[in-house]
């Protein structure tokens, strides 16, 4: 399988470059008969495209989606491919001319061109998180799916940006929606920790530099039995998932890390009687238990490293092997965090309907 192509039943292969004629998705092994939701789909296109808010790139892309194949006349899925394309309005490959004999520090420009012996200079080409159009718009339809066939809803929110952590417990998972993660431009649904978030992003971008951070998550509603042992499990999947975006450094389900520094006795979640089944009175286990959702809410995290271009000289070599010097220009984010919150969402969201659908293949 190719390396743009994901999901054992719910596939989903993604195209474009940054700077080229458009991106977007080919979706297969949608169910048949859904009525689709095209505003759901572009409403989260505009919460992933540049421009939004005076927060993020000032690229100009409305990100408008136009759906080529795969539903009937009266917008229910044929159970065929659905082909979503999204033309690139604002494109400038001429910005990077300059840059073609020059490899910009931690992005893909060296790695790409040993790899395939040239590359899309433009942009990062298929490296830019231009390419998670696709992504978003595949999403959006897995999301409905999942709302609408199995009762499941996925959340997701900034938990931190720099060294500004949203307080342990100040944002209630069980209850968290889009409304509240989207009332502010961070995506931070605390409000003390948005304002200092705003500020970090602001202060970083007029010092010509760039700040990462953390994604949480979180998918309510998730069934007893999805995933599959052993290669498969349901976090490996997500992780995979969550890792494959553009600057994500780091995954953690359920404790995390923290997990390490309790003991099993304090880790362990135990089980008691629930209105459909066992349910755990804690949930360290972030909702999968050996590779497996156990009822639970999934509970994951995604860090962000700062946004590879900064505005300022940078040491580096050209295609000759030479020492260099770099200072990129250009419309660039000071910090992914406020757009990567759909893209961890639609991840989300293409992991949990593909093993839905294993899982009710098993009849």
């Amino acid at each position: 399988m190719a390396g743009s192509t994901t999901g054992v039943l719910f596939v989903v292969t993604t195209w474009g470059e940054s700077h080229g004629g458009g991106v977007g998705a080919v979706v297969d092994g949608c169910p048949p008969g859904l009525q689709l939701d095209v505003a759901a789909i572009q409403r989260q296109l505009d919460r992933r495209r540049p421009g939004q808010s005076h927060l993020v790139s000032q690229r100009k892309e409305t990100d408008v989606v136009t759906i080529l194949s795969g539903l009937a006349p009266d917008g229910r899925t044929l159970g065929t491919p659905i082909s979503m394309t999204v033309p690139n309005t604002d494109a400038r490959p001429a910005a990077y001319e300059d840059l073609d004999d020059l490899y910009r520090p931690s992005h893909a420009d060296y790695t790409y061109d040993a790899k395939y012996g040239l590359r899309a200079r433009s942009g990062g080409g298929r490296a830019s998180a231009r390419e998670t159009v696709g992504r978003v718009a595949a999403g959006a339809i897995a999301r409905q799916v999942l709302s609408e066939r199995f009762g499941v809803q996925i959340v997701g929110w900034v938990d931190s940006v720099a060294d500004i952590l949203v307080p342990h417990g100040a944002v209630d998972e069980d209850t968290v929606d889009e409304a509240a993660v989207d009332a502010h431009a961070t995506r931070c649904p605390h409000p003390d920790s948005a304002e200092q978030m705003e500020e970090a992003i602001l202060e970083a971008r007029d010092d010509g530099d760039t700040v990462g951070g953390v994604v949480r998550c979180v998918a309510r509603g998730v069934p007893v039995g999805w995933g599959e042992p052993v290669f498969d499990k349901l976090e490996a999947d997500l992780a995979k998932a969550a890792l494959s975006l553009p600057a994500s450094k780091g995954f953690t389900v359920g404790s995390g890390f923290a997990g390490t520094m309790l003991r099993g006795s304090e880790h362990n979640d135990a089980f008691v009687p629930g209105p459909h089944g066992p349910v755990t009175r804690t949930n360290h286990s972030g909702g999968i238990q050996g590779g497996i959702s156990n009822g639970m809410p999934i509970r994951i995290a995604v860090a962000f490293k700062p946004v590879a271009t900064i505005f300022s000289e940078q040491d580096t070599v050209n295609r000759a092997g030479e020492a260099a010097v770099i200072k990129p220009r250009g419309r660039h984010d000071a910090c992914v965090l406020p757009r990567a919150v759909p893209m961890v969402e639609a991840m989300v969201a293409l992991v949990l309907l593909d093993h839905a659908l294993r899982q009710a293949a098993r009849g």
